[in-house]
């Protein structure tokens, strides 16, 4: 039996990256899978890269707005009748700069992806699950979730904000059987970590890339797979016990 067979996943930024990747091993997994994400032109490749046809289903959308939020969970629901699991994993990285000099609308704008996405998604998908007293929710935070760094203080900020939604929606949801977690990479090697590494270090960003290495203990950037297959640990029936959690995947940073 596959780990998700005949279930329904919703994944959010998931037209590449992690969200691709995690996309992949749940349709290995026997999942149904929905996407969603900001330009129909990505999604229509990742449903190329994916090739399982009626089994995907693309829905464009903005997770910060309220509508469109509405709009993808019922395109979920008409389309499969349910979901049974949300990788709610939606985000952006904002602006490296330090924070007396970062843009207010730089800010608010982080913090409408990553902290707003992420609670409107929870908002919708929720009553669901809780409805049918089943489903397993994994809310996208960062290591930058558990530690601070300079530089990236919207991210930052967001990324804190994810726990602290996470452990107040899976207290709310437990007594339905509904699990609530967190999953907290270090850097992957993703059109992100591209983005901040150039930030960090313009027009060097292979040095800034050397400099983030140096720091991990097991000496590599993760890579998306590692990051899905935890995801699909706790959207399967093997994680049926844990909810509240916060889930590094990072080779060793957290622990020093």
């Amino acid at each position: 039996m596959k780990r998700l067979q005949d279930k329904i996943a919703l994944i959010t930024g998931g037209a590449a990256g992690i969200g691709l990747e995690t996309a992949r091993l749940f349709l290995a997994e026997g999942a149904k899978v929905v996407i969603v994400d900001l330009k129909d032109d990505d999604l229509a490749t990742a449903a190329t890269s994916l090739g399982a046809g009626d089994d995907v289903l693309c829905v464009a959308a903005d997770v910060s707005s309220v509508e469109d939020t509405a709009a993808y969970v019922k395109a979920a629901l008409d389309r499969f009748g349910r979901i049974d699991v949300f990788f709610n994993n939606a985000g952006i990285e904002g602006r490296v700069a330090p924070l007396v000099d970062q843009k207010i609308d730089d800010f608010d704008r982080v913090m409408a992806v990553n902290v707003r996405g992420a609670f409107l998604g929870l908002q919708h998908v929720l009553p669901g699950m809780i409805a049918r007293k089943s489903g397993s929710v994994i809310n996208m935070s960062s290591i930058a979730g558990l530690q601070g760094s300079p530089d990236v203080a919207p991210y930052i900020t967001s990324k804190h904000a994810i726990v602290g939604l996470t452990r107040a929606a899976a207290i709310e949801s437990a007594p339905a059987n509904v699990r609530v977690n967190s999953v907290h990479p270090s850097p992957v090697n993703t059109r992100m970590m591209r983005s901040l590494e150039e930030g960090f270090s313009p027009g060097k960003g292979a040095e800034a890339q050397k400099q983030l290495v140096a720091t991990i203990p097991m000496a590599r950037y993760g890579e998306s797979i590692d990051v899905a297959n935890l995801v699909l640990f706790l959207a399967s029936d093997e994680s049926a016990f844990i909810t509240g959690g916060q889930f590094p995947v990072d080779g060793g940073l957290a622990a020093g």
